[in-house]
């Protein structure tokens, strides 16, 4: 059964033993070698699959092409084997922290994979690249890559669902740090001591504010992931060697809690697997159909089935006003209650019209779909009817939405809403979703079929077919791959795609 940890902060004359801080907790669920279920393999097998899906998509984007061009100039350590980079020849190897540095940033670059929200928001596949890079480095087998993800994911998930880190506008990594080293911990069956240590190390270099998701958004959005995998694997080096942390990280009186989130006075309980209890959270995350924040997923799905339904929805002439009633997080977040103009911007970055719900369920709702490169091209964004239709959307604040958004209950959970649609000739269309298409309870839920068509479709124009089939043949068989397959678990571009796009210089 689940174990509720209470959390709050103490006086430092206020003895608090080790054993019942934060991240001794966690860092006991990630020792603890309970066998790992078979839904939660096969779960971990389709977010494998998902994420190479992305990393493949990605390969020629900027930041992508940046990350990459910094691990590949850093040189394998001299502790193990080196690990593999995204897109690069499997004997192109660099030491583990880069690999997940670059791998991250390419799992990351269009945020097009999988979701958790709670109290919190995350990506809990971010997880992956650093402890694939880590199992890489040190010859693990496709088992300990298995237990090291599934623990990766229920850390993530269980600190998601109680602590709220965006109320006071810290980053969502600083969940991911922590749960980066468990799951590392977890992957080299370190002992309970040394993953208390990294833990809290991982959590000190990773919390810093949301910044990297509020106005302009910066292509940093995508590094800031991989930066806390990054940060995840040194911690754990260090704490390999004997090195400490800050400590209570979370509940000192100058910790985390007490200057970072609720103060002094916060309290948290934080749900952790009871010994023996194996690791489900990952089959509570979802991943995204499409490339947009999670947020929009049911909207997209609502607006192309609006738009199909009544074609006339797509001409602002037709159209006096769109509102769409829904949750607090998607209005003051990527709705109008951001008060964000760069929201309604045609010339914004992607980054910035990935979160712009107005803009989303305008193109949506226009060509009856979604595209992870064409729905954002510049040309696409300026089209005129698009800003006019754009200018008439707007997002309302209701809380019976934002009650199921934060609802516990699986079967209410919700992160739709409702569209109330004014026309021109004084009649109106509402319509309502509460749950992407592509959810465990949507219209057409993802399963393993789905997860190699997304594979197939956005790796196809970068891979050739025998790589794609490689790769799906160790990812299929992922809990039985010995460590040479481990090691190779990565994707070779098709020749000549990496050097279609200069790499850039730096210090390095």
């Amino acid at each position: 059964m689940t174990v509720v940890h209470p959390v709050r902060t103490y006086r430092s004359d206020e003895p608090l033993p080790r054993e019942e801080q934060l991240a001794w907790r966690i860092a006991e669920v990630a020792a603890d070698p309970v066998a790992v279920p078979d839904e939660t393999v096969d779960m971990v097998i389709n977010r494998v699959i998902d994420n190479a899906a992305v990393a493949a998509a990605s390969l020629t984007r900027a930041p992508v092409v940046s990350a990459r061009a910094q691990a590949m100039d850093h040189p394998v350590s001299r502790g193990g084997h080196g690990a593999a980079v995204t897109g690069c020849a499997l004997d192109a190897r660099t030491s583990p922290e880069w690999a997940a540095w670059a791998n991250g940033v390419a799992v990351r670059e269009l945020d097009y994979h999988d979701t958790f929200l709670a109290a919190e928001y995350s990506h809990p596949g971010d997880n992956i690249p650093p402890i694939l890079a880590v199992a890489q480095h040190v010859g693990a087998d496709g088992a300990a890559l298995v237990r090291g993800i599934a623990t990766g994911y229920e850390i993530q998930m269980d600190l998601v669902r109680a602590i709220s880190l965006h109320r006071h506008k810290i980053d969502h990594v600083a969940h991911l740090g922590p749960s980066a080293a468990a799951g590392i911990g977890t992957l080299l069956g370190l002992a309970t001591e040394t993953i208390f240590q990294a833990v809290g190390q991982a959590l000190h270099t990773t919390t810093a504010t949301r910044q990297s998701r509020k106005g302009e958004i910066s292509t940093w959005k995508a590094h800031a992931p991989a930066f806390a995998g990054k940060m995840a694997v040194e911690a754990v080096d260090r704490a390999m060697r004997g090195q400490t942390s800050p400590s209570p990280i979370y509940e000192g009186e100058d910790g985390v809690i007490a200057w970072l989130l609720d103060g002094p006075e916060g309290r948290y309980s934080v749900p952790l697997p009871a010994p023996g209890e194996p690791k489900r959270a990952i089959l509570d995350s979802y991943t995204k159909e499409h490339s947009a924040e999670y947020q929009a997923q049911a909207w997209i799905d609502l607006a192309r089935r609006l738009g199909a339904e009544s074609p006339e929805l797509r001409d602002p002439e037709n159209v006096r006003s769109i509102v769409l009633h829904t949750s607090h997080h998607t209005h003051v977040v990527i709705g109008s209650g951001s008060g964000d103009p760069q929201k309604y911007d045609p010339t914004a970055s992607r980054e910035t019209l990935d979160h712009s719900i107005p803009y989303i369920f305008t193109v949506a709702l226009q060509d009856g779909g979604w595209h992870h490169v064409d729905s954002y091209a510049p040309e696409r964004a300026a089209r005129p009817d698009t800003v006019a239709l754009w200018q008439k959307v707007t997002t309302a604040l209701d809380d019976e939405w934002t009650r199921r958004y934060h609802s516990d209950d699986p079967d209410e959970k919700a992160f739709g809403g409702r569209v109330e649609i004014a026309l021109a000739d004084g009649s109106t269309i509402g319509d309502e979703i509460a749950v992407a298409d592509a959810h465990p309870l949507g219209a057409r839920p993802f399963a393993r079929a789905d997860y190699e068509r997304k594979f197939r479709r956005l790796a196809e124009p970068v891979l050739d077919a025998a790589e794609i089939e490689r790769f799906l043949d160790l990812a299929r068989r992922l809990p039985e791959l010995a460590p040479a397959e481990v090691a190779d678990l990565s994707l070779v571009a098709r020749a000549g795609v990496l050097d279609s796009v200069p790499s850039p210089r730096g210090l390095f």
